[in-house]
């Protein structure tokens, strides 16, 4: 039988981006909402009841309103939106996480799809952690710069309206409050919430998130490549894991340090730069935004529930 996919929500930067990946699929079934009847909660009810996995890309309450519209024990669902990611019963969607962690979503009924910004440093700290080489509680500062593609369709227009004039770095999230915090902070395994500083670059999608490391503070300071051989060590035993770490080595600068890098693909690539001699140390991660960051990584995590149907 053809699974049935249906994405609430289609017509915005990830539901098209879904769609565009899922276009020459001929294993699923995609079942879209009449566009006159989007916004119909009894159309998007039926739909949302008919299908074997619904893909929500939705703002968060939207999100919350299409799950309580699921009246049946069959249809899976996986959230884009920021509504579910620490909630009780849901499933974080990074398969990469844990060894487990791809198992446990082929086998949920209820997924919940990473934000773009938390995916790196939690693909940095939570292993290292882990490991026993970092302390949960060492104060952890996240900067990055995604593609404006990452503030929705609002962004995406006033950036191209504006052209030549367009800022090239913008940061935001001046509040110090991130909407991607507390996943961060649950899934990384940190004791406290880090300090965010995201920023918006003028192209239109790519990703790069750093996490500059002062350790020579702490009782037992890790090496540059223990580290690294940590890091290599957790992603090399994730079966079909699209999370690599790059040779080690001590560099002055790469131009794989381009967070256009990996666009258009689900990759992402862990880069670890350590002074042992300062006890200082530089993790940069590099991914789509609209790749891993989004919709690349609802992909996987359908292709892994399909598995379990």
């Amino acid at each position: 039988m053809t699974a049935k996919i249906f994405i609430d929500g289609e017509h915005g930067t990830t539901g098209l981006q879904i769609r565009t990946r899922l276009a020459e699929r001929r294993d699923i079934e995609v079942i879209s909402i009449p566009p006159e009847k989007r916004k119909d909660p009894a159309a998007r009810a039926e739909f949302l009841n008919a299908a074997d996995i619904a893909i929500l890309c939705l703002p968060d309450d939207a999100a919350r309103e299409s799950v309580s519209l699921i009246e049946n024990d069959n249809t899976r669902v996986i959230d884009a939106s920021t509504a579910h990611r620490v909630t009780e019963g849901w499933t974080y969607g990074f398969a990469e996480m844990d060894k487990a962690q791809g198992d446990a979503i082929r086998t949920a009924k209820r997924v919940a799809n990473p934000g773009c910004w938390p995916q790196g440093p939690i693909a940095f700290l939570r292993p290292l952690i882990r490991a026993g080489l970092l302390p949960a509680n060492l104060p952890i500062t996240v900067n990055g710069i995604s593609g404006y593609s990452g503030g929705g369709r609002t962004m995406i227009e006033d950036y191209e309206a504006k052209g030549d004039a367009a800022p090239e770095f913008m940061p935001y999230g001046l509040s110090l409050n991130h909407k991607h915090l507390p996943e961060l902070q649950a899934y990384a395994g940190l004791a406290g919430a880090p300090l965010m500083q995201p920023a918006v670059g003028d192209f239109a999608q790519g990703m790069l998130t750093a996490l500059p490391l002062q350790l020579g503070h702490l009782d037992s300071v890790p090496t540059g490549a223990r580290m690294h051989a940590a890091l290599a060590d957790h992603y090399s035993a994730i079966k079909d894991g699209v999370v690599k770490v790059a040779p080690y080595g001590a560099i002055e600068r790469t131009e794989e340090l381009n967070p256009e890098t990996h666009n258009n693909t689900n990759d992402m690539t862990l880069h670890v730069f350590v002074n042992d001699a300062r006890a200082q140390a530089l993790l940069v991660a590099v991914y789509d935004n609209l790749g891993k960051g989004a919709s690349g990584a609802a992909v996987q995590n359908m292709d892994l529930m399909l598995q379990g149907l």
